[in-house]
């Protein structure tokens, strides 16, 4: 079933969105990592889920779990509910034992959608998540508006290694200046030109 659902939402992201994954190579094969895009949207995630090939567990507000259909969806592809305002202990808990599974995880730093437009301080909770856990971080930046019939890019970053960093960020200020250098790139895919970036390449192939 799940597979079926995946592939429907998959088709319907393709005629809506024309979804561009960008950075593929960066996407480990095997082993666990935690995924942090930027939040546009609330199909931004559905999108990944439904482009990547590799499960992609997610962590989510918990006011979505409050519909019943939602609920069947998160329990069939790995959605799990997150207290949001707090360190919500559970969701840490589920989030260290799926990447000691060596699965991958989907969160988002901002908190909600578009929290650095709107002057929220990102959350130190994927720093503090990755440097425990011993696995690494892959910055995505999502461009796009997700209004119907535009074009979304998932570009996708290289892995950064928090695997020796599990003392540091127990002070919360390391933790916080970790997180800060975490969205810089976060936001330098989002507004990197792709399109300049393949010509780029293609030039230094050649």
């Amino acid at each position: 079933m799940r597979v079926i659902i995946k592939f429907i939402f998959k088709i319907f992201a393709i005629i809506l969105y024309r979804p561009k994954i960008v950075g593929k190579e960066n996407l480990p094969k095997d082993g666990g990592a935690l995924l942090c895009p930027n939040h546009v949207s609330n199909l931004d995630a559905a999108v990944i889920v439904a482009m990547f090939k590799r499960k992609v567990n997610v962590l989510a507000k918990e006011e979505l779990f409050k519909n019943g259909f939602l609920c069947w969806i998160a329990d069939l592809f790995g959605i799990y509910p997150v207290k949001r305002g707090k360190a919500d202990m559970q969701a840490i808990k589920i989030s260290l034992t799926l990447l000691k599974r060596n699965e991958l995880l989907l969160m988002f730093p901002e908190g909600t959608r578009n929290g650095m437009a709107k002057g929220i301080k990102p959350k130190n909770g994927a720093v503090l998540i990755a440097a425990t856990a011993g696995k690494p971080i892959i910055p995505i930046g999502i461009q796009g508006s997700f209004k119907p019939f535009t074009k979304v890019i998932v570009n996708i970053g290289k892995p950064i290694d928090y695997s020796k960093l599990k003392e540091e960020v127990k002070d919360k200020e390391q933790a916080s200046e970790l997180t800060k250098e975490l969205m810089k790139e976060i936001v330098h895919l989002r507004d990197q030109n792709v399109k300049q970036l393949k010509k780029n390449q293609t030039k230094n192939l050649t």
